[in-house]
């Protein structure tokens, strides 16, 4: 008996609460004299350094690891809107990433040095843990195969077939032939955070679930 060939594409989505959260900060200050905005970052960044420090435990938290850039000093002649060049200004900035396992210390912490002047917090980066992330990537995968089998036996019913045997298996744009290729396991963590204003009592922090999908092309003869 002649077989057809049924190729469909299998798919399958975790949405898993986030469980780590970066902080992407800078602190730095402005003005007329290099000196004075030099010493005012610099004394920023090591009040804060401090307040990290006493949080950072790689193994329990809260903070399980940070980093910090080196100082960054640079000078500019601004204009006025009538054309003048108005006097030199200097900067100084100096960046952190602060990441923390315990999600409601970190929005406090936000909520805590968020108004300090000369900090801005530019954004928090959502994320899974490595095993946490590597459990629901394989579990993606099997159930994205799963799902490409009850489709093909699905087709193949409707055709008047009894028998399905795979043939290929393949991450998308590998089987040869014009499917535009993609990447076969996507880990997109999707953020969302309320920004802080003055004039809120709290900085309410609400990460959207991190995204663990998989999908796959898979190639069956039915007869």
């Amino acid at each position: 008996m002649t077989e057809t060939i049924i190729t469909v594409e299998g798919v399958f989505e975790h949405h898993h609460p986030a469980e780590r959260g970066t902080v992407k900060m800078r602190v730095g200050f402005q003005g007329p004299d290099q000196a004075a905005v030099v010493a005012r970052t610099t004394e920023l960044h090591a009040r804060l350094s401090g307040d990290i420090r006493g949080l950072h435990d790689g193994a329990n938290g809260p903070v399980t690891w940070w980093s910090t850039d080196r100082l960054r000093v640079w000078n500019e002649r601004p204009w006025n809107n009538e054309g003048k060049q108005l006097p030199l200004v200097h900067h100084a900035t100096i960046g952190f990433d602060v990441k923390f396992s315990d999600l409601g210390r970190l929005a406090s912490w936000v909520e805590a040095v968020s108004p300090l002047d000369g900090v801005t917090v530019t954004s928090i980066e959502w994320a899974l843990t490595v095993i946490t992330k590597k459990r629901l990537t394989d579990e993606a995968r099997e159930r994205a195969v799963r799902n490409a089998v009850e489709k093909a036996n699905a087709y193949a019913s409707s055709l008047g077939f009894t028998t399905v045997r795979p043939t290929a298996l393949a991450e998308p744009g590998m089987l040869g032939d014009q499917t535009q290729p993609s990447s076969g396991v996507t880990a997109a963590p999707l953020m969302r955070a309320a920004a802080a204003t003055s004039n809120a009592p709290s900085l309410e922090l609400k990460p959207e679930d991190i995204v663990v999908a998989a999908r796959v092309h898979a190639r069956f003869a039915a007869s």
